[in-house]
């Protein structure tokens, strides 16, 4: 633990003074903050996302090397050879990926890279001015809902000028009827489970 602490602390030191968009936590959050603080000093934050997309897109399509991902107890040396390999495999790989790559070679954190690549794209959309927006419905809403739902986000006092929104759909039947909607860190639980449930409760204290 102390070594990987340690490691993410250098990588971290490269690229002094350069500030994320955003807190993340965990172990993933910890490791994506590192590398997006020292692509931006020493490359550039476009070409370090594109890099994590390439590795995670070559990683799902060849199973053997999502194999040696999810391995644990790989050797350092073959760890290091795995390195190796996807440099080979991506030869426009972001020199600040290869060098956090290394890094996660030494911690042996290979199993984490696809959840630090979420946590890095959330980072690089905030980066990037985009204000993520989730809708859960209890069916898929028509183009049409959903357009109208955004433009009323966006007049919202949590999109700011000069920022882009960018909407989910996401289905759960569980709410019975209504929506949630959460942007950034705020939720309007605007369901019909949310409303049984109040009113559920507001019975039994009735009684």
């Amino acid at each position: 633990m102390f070594a990987s602490r340690l490691s993410v602390r250098s990588m971290a030191t490269v690229a002094k003074g350069v500030k994320p968009p955003k807190q993340l936590f965990g172990i993933d959050g910890t490791y994506a903050t590192a590398l997006f603080t020292a692509a931006s000093k020493s490359t550039s934050i476009e070409a370090a996302n594109k890099s994590l997309g390439d590795l995670e897109a070559l990683v799902k399509a060849d199973p053997k090397l999502g194999e040696f991902f999810a391995n644990p107890a790989l050797s350092l040396g073959d760890r290091k050879l795995v390195v190796s390999t996807l440099k080979e495999k991506i030869p426009s790989l972001d020199a600040s990926v290869t060098n956090f790559l290394t890094v996660l070679a030494e911690n042996n954190r290979f199993a984490e890279l696809g959840a630090i690549t979420k946590q890095f794209s959330i980072l690089n959309e905030a980066f990037n001015g985009v204000v993520e927006a989730t809708v859960t419905s209890a069916v898929a809403l028509d183009n049409k809902t959903l357009s109208k739902i955004q433009t009323a986000i966006s007049k919202s006092k949590y999109v700011a000028a000069g920022q882009t929104l960018k909407i989910t759909n996401q289905v759960n039947p569980e709410i019975l009827g209504g929506l949630v909607v959460e942007v950034a860190d705020r939720t309007a639980d605007l369901s019909i489970s949310s409303k049984v449930s109040r009113l559920n409760k507001a019975l039994q204290e009735a009684i």
